[in-house]
């Protein structure tokens, strides 16, 4: 009894310091730490390693690379122009795997493996599981950030990152920031605040009352009885958050779909009222099905009723983690009631259902969470307020600025923040998307706090954005561009003893222009048909602005009639052996061969580029086509040129691409 006293003695001293070492562990102290794991996280880490400072990445989740990762394959790009750097170097990456020049559509774990290659090629030291509980701030500077997870951990840094979706850092440092829709007046706009628009909509006599026409029986669930505002009225909703799928239809690579738990087929009442009035033949009906690689899917929104669980997310941004978790667990237990209703209810459709229960959950995806994404696509949470904030004006190219670090060109995108009823109908308030404009610059003032608010932060991802125009920024690949530019101005502000405010912003543009990749690698050069420096154009070729590589591109409907031609002329500071490719756009009436002719500056090769050849996949426009290896020389001496010679239907000249060989 008495040895049974003194180990119970021992073990509990043993406890004791054992706490007291974690609780008084001293701070990690480096030049920079990035908080969020996601795939701008990622990113600015590898950029911050490779520009030789000492780095940690805290993520919260257990996994690297957010909703990249997390099942959106399907990439929102709006234009490839405007992925750069690093974030092309990804896309680049999961090609290779794919055994492509680059690739936009991937499965989830291939995402992930690319992300930890950049964490492995940099040694970047990743601090998983851990969440935010405080920063310090002295003199505007945050001197130290406190974190709670596996043991409680202080972090001091000369510079922060905060690549959350949510802002976290950003908002205990008490940074400027909003949440939900400004009103149209704040920044004339036209497109931003409350917006009762026709896409994904009810269409009308849909009635929201559970017993129908009977108001006193109480709405259905997921409707709100908050009245409409005004067009264009600002408010705090959030536009709605969903999960993006990935589902498999390969027998041997699928669990079936079974009924959740807590299953309340009363919350898919209205998808019930709604497919007799929409008539659906298949499943795009309600679902933007998009395939993936591998017999998978990235599942979004679609339609009037379908993944997004609107109204449900307003409290997500400033919410606590716990509180997070709940509403996190609340969009799965819908979505996988949502799968289980269109497979198995008989009010939807036997076509539909049949068609659906080909599909279940990938055993080769997330094996720790039970085959589902642990990601919630946060579309959209809190956004800084800083000395510029980038507006619809930004997105229309009637206001450009000069210090971007980056660019945007998706459509201006919000999806729906609430779901009311209007004249006795049920309506989603809040969907707007709006495109039709080219790359824009990202602002570098965007992704900095006011100088009176914080002096050692940048915020690529909750970047200082009106609603409308951030849902034109928010996609995965611009947040992966601004987060390493922010990395870089993290870098530059260090060696300048400078605060991010005092950043020269043309240094940083200098390198990620000569150093794109970050490791001082030979740039590839790109030379687009809007460059009069280096293109030269013969005959009368007119100018295309849609699914165009850039602002716009050449194109000829002329079949040949007058010889055409327009030659690319790259500025080869590096001489070397060059993989050649140029941008074939999607186009009606194509013709069948298009003629290009290479010159390395001794001779000249005639390359036929078969239309039926170049395969479109995804979001994209176009594809690159390989047009071969040359060795080059520096200086000015090689080009090609795309003529019309012989062809029988349009031709295109868009962008040449000069990539060096490693």
């Amino acid at each position: 009894m008495l040895l049974k006293k003194q180990f119970i003695f021992v073990l509990a001293l043993v406890c004791s310091a054992t706490t007291s070492l974690f609780a008084a562990a001293p701070p990690r102290q480096v030049d920079i730490c990035v908080y969020g794991g996601t795939s701008a996280g990622v990113i600015a880490a590898y950029t911050a390693k490779q520009l030789h400072k000492s780095v940690l990445l805290i993520s919260p989740d257990k996994h690297l690379g957010g909703l990249t990762s997390g099942g959106l394959g399907y990439t929102d790009i709006g234009n490839k122009y405007a992925i750069t750097g690093i974030s092309r170097d990804f896309y680049r990456r999961v090609g290779k795997h794919y055994g492509k020049l680059e690739q936009w559509i991937f499965e989830p774990h291939v995402a992930e493996q690319t992300f930890q290659q950049y964490i492995k090629a940099a040694n970047v030291e990743v601090l998983y599981e851990y969440q935010l509980a405080d920063a310090k701030k002295e003199n505007g500077n945050i001197t130290e950030i406190t974190l709670t997870g596996p043991h409680p951990l202080t972090v001091k840094a000369k510079v922060f990152i905060d690549c959350s979706y949510e802002g976290d850092l950003m908002a205990k440092a008490g940074v400027s920031y909003t949440v939900g829709r400004e009103s149209n007046d704040a920044y004339h706009e036209t497109y931003n605040g409350v917006q009762l628009r026709e896409k994904h909509q009810f269409p009308d006599g849909i009635d929201p009352y559970k017993t129908p026409g009977n108001p006193a029986s109480g709405l259905l669930w997921g409707i709100s009885d908050a009245k409409l505002d005004p067009q264009g009225t600002g408010d705090k909703k959030v536009q709605t958050y969903n999960f993006r799928i990935c589902l498999s239809n390969k027998p041997d690579n699928m669990i079936p779909i079974t009924k959740p738990a807590d299953y309340d087929a009363s919350h898919y009442e209205l998808l019930a009222r709604l497919l007799p009035k929409i008539n659906a033949k298949n499943l795009n009906a309600i679902l933007k099905f998009d395939l993936m690689p591998d017999g998978k899917t990235d599942i979004n929104n679609n339609g009037a009723f379908s993944t997004d669980m609107i109204g449900m997310n307003w409290n997500y941004p400033e919410a606590d983690y716990a509180t997070r978790k709940k509403i996190i667990a609340a969009h799965e237990s819908y979505t996988k009631g949502l799968l289980y209703f269109i497979g198995h209810d008989e009010r939807v459709p036997a076509a539909l259902r049949t068609e659906f229960l080909k599909w279940g959950y990938p055993k080769d995806e997330y094996p720790d969470n039970n085959h589902w994404t642990p990601q919630l696509y946060v579309r959209e949470a809190r956004r800084m307020i800083g000395d510029y904030v980038m507006t619809q004006a930004n997105c229309e190219a009637k206001e450009t600025v000069t210090d971007g670090v980056g660019m945007a060109a998706y459509t201006m995108d919000s999806h729906n923040c609430q779901r009311i009823v209007v004249n006795g109908m049920v309506k989603n308030e809040g969907d707007v998307q709006i495109g039709g404009f080219g790359p824009y610059p990202v602002s570098y003032r965007a992704i900095i706090p006011k100088p009176e608010d914080c002096s050692n932060l940048l915020v690529p991802v909750c970047l200082s954005a009106t609603h409308i125009a951030y849902g034109s920024i928010r996609m995965e690949p611009v947040f992966m561009v601004l987060a390493q530019s922010a990395a870089t101005a993290a870098a530059v502000a260090i060696d300048a003893h400078a605060s991010v405010q005092q950043v020269d912003v043309k240094k940083v543009q200098a390198m990620l222009i000569s150093n794109p990749l970050a490791d001082n690698s030979t740039p590839e050069i790109l030379v687009d048909n809007d460059d009069a420096t280096h293109v030269t154009i013969t005959g009368d070729w007119a100018r295309d602005t849609r699914g165009c590589y850039g602002p716009n591109m050449f194109t000829d409907n002329s079949k040949g009639a007058t010889e055409k031609k327009v030659r690319f002329t790259p500025e080869v500071k590096k001489a070397g052996r060059y993989h050649v490719y140029t941008y074939v756009p999607r186009l009606q009436g194509h013709a069948a061969v298009t003629l290009s002719t290479i010159n390395d500056g001794k001779t000249s090769k005639t390359v036929k580029i078969l239309s039926e050849t170049v395969k479109v996949e995804g979001q994209t426009s176009g594809e690159w086509a390989d047009l071969g290896t040359y060795q080059l020389p520096a200086g000015n001496q090689a080009w090609v040129e795309i003529s019309n010679t012989k062809a029988d239907g349009a031709v295109v000249a868009d962008a040449v691409l000069f990539i060096p060989e490693k």
